[in-house]
């Protein structure tokens, strides 16, 4: 299991809207993340107050942060420049199951292609064992140098 440190070292991303807490697994291609759901989250107040739901642009956001680890080891691993990722294309996003507080979701992501600079994956966000959602994406580098 990854450290804190090898997160933050690989995606730019910060608290309060880091939605990866640990790497489960990595490798050929692919990667598992978790994340802890806090009951606390601010984001419950407005949504919804009498049935707390994590919005599915946050779940959407916790597969892509896990795609963009799962960019910055295959580019490692291959000597490849690294960059920041940066969302291109978002296909066939389905969800299937809710996600409340104290949950801990699951996320794997998979590389199905990379041609040039663009890496397109597949996602699946689930809760207990259950598909919460599923996604297809593509993300670019951008080159931090100005």
């Amino acid at each position: 299991m990854a450290s804190d440190h090898e997160i933050l070292a690989n995606l730019p991303h910060r608290p309060p809207f880091l939605w990866v807490d640990r790497i489960i697994e990595q490798g050929n291609g692919r990667i598992i993340t978790e994340k802890d759901i806090d009951p606390q989250l601010d984001v419950f107040q407005g949504h919804f107050p009498d049935y707390p739901l994590l919005p599915g642009v946050l779940l959407c956001e916790a597969i892509f942060q896990t795609g963009a680890l799962l960019i910055a080891k295959d580019s490692e691993a291959n000597g490849l420049a690294g960059g920041l990722p940066v969302l291109t294309r978002i296909k066939s996003a389905k969800f299937k199951h809710e996600v409340r507080p104290g949950d801990i979701i699951r996320m794997e992501v998979e590389l199905t292609d990379r041609e040039g600079p663009a890496w397109f994956l597949k996602g699946r966000l689930s809760v207990a064992d259950k598909t919460a959602l599923t996604v297809h994406f593509a993300c670019t580098t951008k080159s931090l140098s100005a």
